[in-house]
């Protein structure tokens, strides 16, 4: 699972369990007075569920840029290979071109044509 989907997961979770858990009280077969204190108990634990939920997400977050950065890392390697395997075939072929090609001799080139004929 990448780490994206994880920390959609665990929010989804965690924003699930609260939305059951809520619903849950409001349709259980209890006297008001008992779902009034457990609404009241449930909202007193809602800020620490929250510190919970960001703490969560930052550890999300944290491990994402360090993902990011690894695979940025990673590109930005393979492009610095990349443009120094150019610049030398580059100058390979520069030197290639540069080089003055052999020249036939006439002696050569008048026996090959009497062949032809």
């Amino acid at each position: 699972m990448s780490n994206k989907s994880a920390g959609s997961f665990i929010g989804g979770l965690l924003l699930g369990s609260a939305l059951g858990t809520i619903t849950g009280l409001l349709i259980a077969p209890r006297t008001g007075r008992d779902t009034r204190q457990l609404l009241k108990k449930s909202a007193d634990a809602l800020p620490e569920l929250a510190e919970d939920l960001s703490t969560t997400l930052q550890l999300q977050t944290d491990r994402l840029s360090e993902s990011a950065l690894r695979n940025w890392d990673g590109t930005l390697t393979r492009l610095r290979e990349a443009i120094a395997a150019g610049l030398e075939a580059s100058g390979k072929a520069s030197v290639e071109l540069q080089q003055p090609e052999p020249e036939v001799s006439s002696k050569s080139t008048s026996s090959v044509s009497e062949h032809k004929l």
